[in-house]
């Protein structure tokens, strides 16, 4: 008997859901209950979606939002990674550091933009500056919490075989922490997508989705390219997740306390 993919249940689950909605929006808007000048119907929204597949303009922003984002992703964890295991394996450090990083990391990157529009000149500078800020802290708080559930007997086992603590770090406590750092890194991608769409939205600059969605509310049906663009971005931020999902399945399939949350 063929196992079912909970996966592929959840996703189909999804689908009818979303498409739900948009019959009932449709529905609810063609009867006059929505003002369509207020919200636009559903089929136009999507007429505007396809549309801007096609448009030049919004795949280069979508480009340049996107190489913010992974380009902030990718300093976020050659950043993050390292400095968590340096606060899990030094209690000193850690208890040193922890006051600087509860002290921070309630602060929301947004409103450190003014602070970095008046220190970058380079609006893409700024753009994975504030994307790395605020993606870090999940990545590092994964990893430290990551490190402090490794089974101790593991590392005792090891120590009492002679090898020393590079070894011990390398051989048990990495190949533990690992299904923690992945579920640190797919959270702070999320994140990173909102802020590096939220600074150019609020901080301006030539490209990006947010600034597309800028220039959009002051032209011509408005609405409708705000809102299609917008429904890009959600599905982007759905497709990079999903992605993110399914590569911490297959990697620590192993590992019995993986996240289910898609």
């Amino acid at each position: 008997m063929t196992r079912r993919n909970p996966l592929d249940s959840r996703l189909l689950c999804g689908a009818l859901g979303v498409a739900g909605l948009f019959c009932v929006m449709e529905a609810a808007g063609r009867a006059g209950l929505i003002d369509p000048l207020a919200f636009p119907l559903v089929s136009t929204v999507l007429g505007r979606a396809v549309a801007l597949v096609a448009d030049g303009e919004f795949l280069s922003d979508v480009a340049s939002t996107l190489g913010a984002w992974a380009t902030g992703l990718l300093i976020t964890v050659a950043i993050a990674v390292p400095a968590g295991f340096l606060l899990g394996t030094l209690p000193r450090v850690e208890n040193a550091l922890r006051p600087i990083v509860e002290f921070l990391r309630p602060i929301p990157s947004i409103a450190l933009i003014p602070l970095a529009l008046a220190v970058f000149s380079d609006r893409f500078d700024m753009k994975v500056t504030l994307v790395v800020y605020a993606a870090t802290w999940p990545v590092l708080i994964n990893t430290m919490y990551g490190l402090k559930d490794v089974d101790p007997l593991a590392k005792e086992t090891l120590r009492s075989f002679g090898f020393g603590k590079p070894a011990v770090l390398w051989r048990v406590s990495l190949p533990s922490t690992a299904p923690f750092i992945a579920t640190g890194i797919r959270l702070a991608s999320a994140i990173a997508l909102i802020v590096a769409i939220s600074t150019e939205l609020i901080g301006g600059g030539a490209d990006g989705i947010g600034s597309y969605v800028l220039e959009s509310a002051g032209g011509v049906n408005a609405t409708e390219y705000v809102i299609a663009a917008a429904m890009w971005a959600g599905v982007i931020g759905m497709v990079t997740n999903s992605l993110f999902v399914l590569a911490e399945r297959r990697l620590f399939r192993w590992h019995t306390a993986r996240t289910e949350v898609v």
